[in-house]
C-alpha cells in the first residue's frame, strides 16, 4: 500500500481531483490531500464527504512561505507519505521543499503551464527551475509543456512522463438534458439563437479580444445570437470591458462562474477558444470538453489543440490573433450543416477514448505503483 499526498494550491472546486478520489486504486493507494490556501473550498468539502483526509495550510504571501514548508513538512510525517504530487505553482514551491526536508524520496509535480513564465513574468522562471531541480519526476500534460522543459529549462527527458488530462467522458459526450434545460433558463436563453459559447479568463493570452470584434461583425447577419463568456474576469478585464462596450447589452452574457461544466456545454451551438500562440496554452481542457459534448469548435492551435486538431475534419481552425477569420469560422459553420455535423462526430470520436479519465489512471498507477523506487 503506497501512502500518496496531492498538495494543491489556490484552487476552489476541481472536478479532475475528484474523478481521482472516485477512480483511483484505493486497494493499493491511500489517497490525501494538503490544500494551500483553499480553506473552505468545494474540493475540501469533496474530500471530506468522501472521507479523504484533507489538510489546509494558509500562505498568504512569500513571507509566510517557510511557515508554510514546516506545516507541510510536519504533515506529511503525520501521513507517512511515500509519494508526493503536487499541482499548481504555490503547492510545487511548498510541497517540493517540504517533502525533500521530510525525506520523501518520490518527489512529483504536474506541470500545468508552458511558457507563461517565460513570456509574462522571466523572474518566475527562476522558481520553475528550483521545482524541476526538486523534483524526482515531471508529469508533463502536452507536448508543448515537454519542449519548454527540456529546450528551455533544461530538464532531462528521463525526469519527464507525458500524462494527458482525463476526462468522464460519459458525463460530457451524454449530458443531463433537463439541467441542461435548467442552465437555459437560468441564463435567460429560450429567446437567443444562435448561441456562442466561450470559457476562458478575461486574460491577454487566451485571445478573447479576437473574438468580440468577430462576434460584433456576427450580429449583423444574426441579430437575435448571444456571446456567453464564462470565467469572465482577469488581468485583462479593463480591456475586454472596453470592446463589449460597442456590443448592445442584450447580445452578450458575462458570467464570472458556472459549477456544472459537464452540461454547460449542452446550452452552446457553437464554442470558440482562441489563444494568442501555438505554446501559450500548456493543456487547453475546453478543447477536449468542447469535442466530447458533441459541439462545434472553432479555434486556434495551442497546448493540446498542437496535437488533436484537424481543420475541417474536428473543427474549424484559425490562425492566432484573427478576428476577420474568428467571424468568417462562424458564417462557414452556421451555414453548412453537413460540415458542421460531420465537424462534432469526428471531434467526438478523436477524443473520447485517448482523453479518458480510465487512460489517465491507469498511467498514474504505473507511475506511482511500478515506476517510482520503492
Amino acid at each position: 500500500m503506497k501512502n500518496i499526498t496531492y498538495i494543491i494550491s489556490d484552487i476552489d472546486k476541481a472536478i479532475a481531483f475528484e474523478w481521482i478520489v472516485k477512480h483511483i486504486d484505493s486497494t493499493k493507494i491511500n489517497l490525501s490531500f494538503i490544500l494551500i490556501n483553499s480553506s473552505n473550498s468545494f474540493l475540501e468539502k469533496y474530500l471530506i464527504a468522501n472521507k479523504i483526509p484533507v489538510y489546509t495550510i494558509n500562505c498568504k504571501n512569500k513571507l509566510y512561505s517557510p511557515i508554510a514548508v514546516i506545516k507541510c513538512k510536519k504533515l506529511l510525517k503525520k501521513l507517512n507519505t511515500d509519494i508526493v504530487h503536487c499541482h499548481l505553482i504555490m503547492a510545487n514551491l511548498i510541497g517540493l521543499s517540504a517533502a525533500k526536508l521530510a525525506g520523501i524520496k518520490n518527489r512529483i509535480y504536474t506541470r500545468h503551464h508552458s511558457d507563461f513564465h517565460h513570456i509574462y513574468f522571466p523572474k518566475a522562471v527562476k522558481w520553475d527551475r528550483y521545482c524541476n531541480h526538486l523534483a524526482t519526476k515531471i508529469v508533463s500534460i502536452s507536448d508543448v509543456v515537454t519542449n519548454i522543459l527540456v529546450t528551455k529549462e533544461n530538464v532531462s527527458k528521463e525526469k519527464i512522463i507525458k500524462i494527458w488530462h482525463g476526462f468522464d467522458t460519459e458525463s460530457f459526450n451524454n449530458p443531463n438534458q433537463i439541467k441542461v434545460n435548467d442552465l437555459k433558463l437560468k441564463y435567460n436563453l429560450n429567446n437567443n439563437s444562435p448561441v456562442i459559447g466561450v470559457i476562458s479568463r478575461f486574460t491577454h493570452w487566451k485571445g478573447v479580444q479576437y473574438i468580440i470584434p468577430a462576434y460584433k461583425q456576427f450580429l449583423k447577419e444574426h441579430p437575435n445570437a448571444l456571446l456567453l463568456l464564462f470565467n469572465g474576469v482577469g488581468d485583462y478585464e479593463l480591456e475586454i470591458d472596453l470592446l463589449l462596450k460597442d456590443l448592445p447589452l442584450t447580445s452578450y452574457k458575462k458570467i464570472y462562474f458556472e459549477n456544472d461544466i459537464t452540461n454547460l456545454y449542452g446550452v452552446f451551438d457553437v464554442f470558440i477558444h482562441v489563444p494568442i500562440s501555438s505554446s501559450v496554452e500548456a493543456f487547453g481542457q475546453t478543447y477536449i470538453e468542447c469535442m466530447l459534448s458533441g459541439k462545434p469548435l472553432i479555434a486556434t492551435k495551442s497546448g493540446i489543440g498542437n496535437e488533436i486538431l484537424i481543420n475541417n475534419g474536428n473543427c474549424i481552425e484559425v490562425p492566432h490573433k484573427n478576428s476577420l477569420l474568428i467571424y468568417e469560422a462562424l458564417i462557414k459553420l452556421l451555414s453548412d450543416n453537413l460540415l458542421l455535423n460531420n465537424i462534432t462526430k469526428n471531434a467526438k470520436n478523436s477524443v473520447l477514448e485517448k482523453f479518458s479519465i480510465n487512460e489517465m489512471i491507469e498511467k498514474l498507477h504505473s507511475l506511482y505503483l511500478k515506476e517510482l523506487p520503492n
